[in-house]
């Protein structure tokens, strides 16, 4: 067989067995952000085999600039939980019962569903086998192939490695849970960050009694999923791709909930953000 250019085709690398293939998309489907934990523990094998993945993640020029903190002294734990709950008590209050603003921004998505919002279970730090601080490193800007002109992709980096372990403790039967919803300054403090480092998780991490069947945030009405169309384009924003299937095609925009959100984490009124839970947590059950 030939190339488009007339030259011989080299051979393709060759898929995984179909079974290992389904093993891969099972663990993404059934991943879960849980605020739910069993206490217990995680055996430091698993563990170190769960942050050998995340540190197997990929990285924009290879710069790797992701920190693991295990934090396991009961006091800081409960120190981190005030900060978490400190900002979860200020997200609700700029939420308020109205079309709430922000000092120096624009008007924030939820805002009018500050009850909703104090209701929702956002973390397990007191509850979870471990809690694992994620960090960017300091002296990140050393590092300029590929964030020269996107110097955020220090933490899309990063965001990959989580994800990985996210993945692998799903594949050991562990739930995972990311909390992003605390002021950086009060956790960097309370890790003892060196200058330039930036806190970016803390990742709830252990035995649970079951994993929810279906986003938290999903289940509990605050967003659902939106269909695939509304996030695939071909060839332009917002032109349709025509080669997705009709599962993939959906019926267009999400309605019911009003919500916008991939993952099920957003809110009733705004632009897609498929990653952004209530009050910026990462979160989507």
């Amino acid at each position: 067989m030939a190339t488009r250019s007339g030259a011989p085709a080299m051979p393709c690398a060759a898929p995984y067995p179909a079974a290992e293939r389904e093993a891969v998309y099972r663990v993404i489907r059934e991943r879960r952000d849980m605020r739910h934990f069993a206490g217990g523990h995680v055996e430091p094998a698993v563990l170190e085999r769960l942050l050998r993945a995340a540190h197997q993640g990929p990285s924009v020029g290879f710069m790797q600039p992701w920190r693991f903190i295990r934090v396991s002294d009961p006091a800081l734990r409960r120190r981190l939980h005030a900060c978490v709950e400190a900002e979860r008590l200020r997200t609700a209050e700029v939420m308020g019962d109205g079309t709430a603003q922000q000092a120096d921004g624009p008007a924030v998505q939820g805002a009018g569903r500050q009850a909703e919002f104090l209701r929702l279970k956002l973390e397990g730090l007191l509850d979870a086998a471990e809690l694992i601080a994620v960090a960017l490193a300091d002296g990140r800007e050393a590092h300029v192939f590929g964030r020269r002109t996107m110097p955020h992709m220090d933490v899309a980096s990063a965001g990959c490695a989580i994800e990985n372990l996210w993945l692998a403790a799903r594949a050991e039967g562990l739930g995972m849970g990311w909390v992003s919803i605390f002021d950086p300054a009060d956790v960097a403090r309370l890790l003892g960050l060196p200058p330039g480092a930036e806190p970016l998780a803390l990742l709830c991490l252990g035995p649970v009694h079951d994993f929810y069947p279906e986003p938290m945030l999903a289940r509990e009405r605050w967003a659902r999923r939106a269909p695939l169309a509304s996030v695939v384009f071909e060839g332009a924003w917002g032109r349709p791709a025509p080669w997705l299937s009709a599962e993939g095609a959906g019926q267009g925009a999400p309605a019911a909930c009003g919500v916008e959100s991939a993952d099920g984490d957003g809110r009733r009124a705004g632009p897609v953000h498929p990653e952004a839970g209530p009050g910026g947590e990462r979160s989507d059950g």
